[in-house]
């Protein structure tokens, strides 16, 4: 009889199975119902049931409103003027020409010299004119003798009508002989024809001269006469008579008059020609510089404002911002009526206007701002300067944030 050791020690002993465990296939569906849970809980990302969260919606804030500076202006009339930029000619201006040719004895003048009418300017030798006018007076002397003559024997019988007829047309030969040799003997002698000044002097004593030949040139500037030119849409509005105001390019001003204006147009560039008459009595105003007339042609009610508050519109129109009683800019399209050196006149605004003088760079057409007078904006802007500029800019970008 073996032992259980022995029994044991000479067979294998084989392994434990459960298969065949009636409780043995249970345990798998277990498991496997519990991983399907597990899956089907982590889609649907329910934890455990709580009150749904209502998301707070965020407070909504009014935009701050760009401070500017506004100017009340109130419109006045302000003279409409006709500006142009012309050239002082002098009244008369004439070249004097020799009559006679001949050398010259004597030239009593000197360039730049004031001259009144008939002051001599220069003298020919005369001895030849002297001695055709001594032969046709000796000769008018005899024709006259000899006219008494005929004369005195028609009336004793003793002569004829044809003879003196004949000594008659002798005499008036002789006469206009004469006449020739005074007028010869005048024109050795060149006179000034009128008031003025000697520009130019072109002899010399001794110096031979031919007829024709340019004596000298003598200019009269009193008056002057500025010589401008009208563009054909402003012909209507300069008329003869009217005043004018001339500033000349040396500093002198005068007070001038409208005295011709041209009825034909320039060819080549449309404009007319017109003139205005200044006095100038003492000749301190020399001829051919430059001018600048002003002429005033109406009046037109305008705003006066500052050259730099002026803005150009979205289409790329001149114009100003305002603020309207809704405290609104508005860009109102402007014309400029008149330039002077501390600000300019412009019309299209309305008769009263709040003008946005600071910070108009900043806002746009339809835009509410806080505006504040200059009285009121001045204060700040001394305290902090660029302060109520630069915090409209940063308001601005803070709207555009939100």
């Amino acid at each position: 009889m073996t032992t259980q050791a022995e029994t044991e020690a000479g067979t294998e002993r084989a392994p434990l199975r459960f298969e065949s465990d009636k409780g043995a296939s249970k345990s798998k569906f277990v498991a496997a119902a519990l991983v399907l849970a597990l899956l089907g809980w982590m889609g649907s990302g329910f934890v455990l049931p709580s009150e749904p969260e209502t998301a707070e919606a965020p407070a909504e804030q009014a935009p701050r409103r760009v401070a500017v500076a506004v100017q009340e202006s109130v419109a006045q009339a302000v003279a409409q003027v006709f500006v142009a930029e012309g050239q002082a000619l002098a009244e008369r201006d004439t070249q004097i020409l020799a009559e006679t040719g001949g050398q010259i004895a004597e030239v009593p003048v000197r360039r730049g010299a004031e001259v009144v009418a008939g002051e001599v300017i220069a003298r020919f030798e005369t001895a030849q004119g002297d001695a055709d006018l001594k032969r046709a007076q000796e000769e008018r002397n005899r024709a006259q003798r000899e006219f008494d003559n005929a004369q005195t024997l028609l009336e004793r019988g003793t002569s004829t009508v044809d003879r003196v007829a004949q000594a008659r047309s002798t005499l008036a030969a002789a006469e206009a002989a004469v006449t020739a040799a005074e007028e010869a003997l005048a024109d050795t002698i060149v006179r000034a024809p009128f008031d003025g000044r000697i520009e130019a002097l072109e002899v010399e004593e001794g110096e031979f001269v031919n007829a024709g030949a340019q004596v000298a040139r003598i200019v009269d500037n009193t008056p002057l006469s500025i010589s401008i030119q009208i563009p054909q849409q402003q012909l209507a509005d300069i008329e003869v008579g009217q005043a004018a105001q001339v500033a000349f390019i040396t500093g002198e001003t005068a007070t001038g008059e409208v005295r011709f204006v041209g009825r034909s147009a320039d060819a080549q560039t449309r404009t007319f020609t017109a003139e205005v008459e200044v006095p100038n009595a003492d000749g301190a105003i020399p001829a051919g510089i430059s001018a600048q007339v002003r002429i005033a042609t109406g009046e037109q009610v305008a705003h006066f404002v500052s050259p730099a508050i002026l803005s150009l519109g979205t289409d790329g129109t001149l114009g100003i911002k305002t603020v309207d009683d809704e405290e609104r800019v508005v860009f109102q399209e402007i014309e400029i009526i008149r330039a002077q050196t501390d600000g300019i006149w412009i019309g299209g605004l309305p008769e009263r206007a709040r003008i946005i003088s600071v910070g108009q760079g900043f806002v746009n057409d339809g835009e509410l701002v806080d505006a504040r007078s200059d009285a009121e904006a001045a204060p700040e802007a001394q305290a902090a300067p660029g302060a109520m500029i630069l915090g409209a800019s940063a308001s601005r970008d803070g709207d555009a944030a939100q």
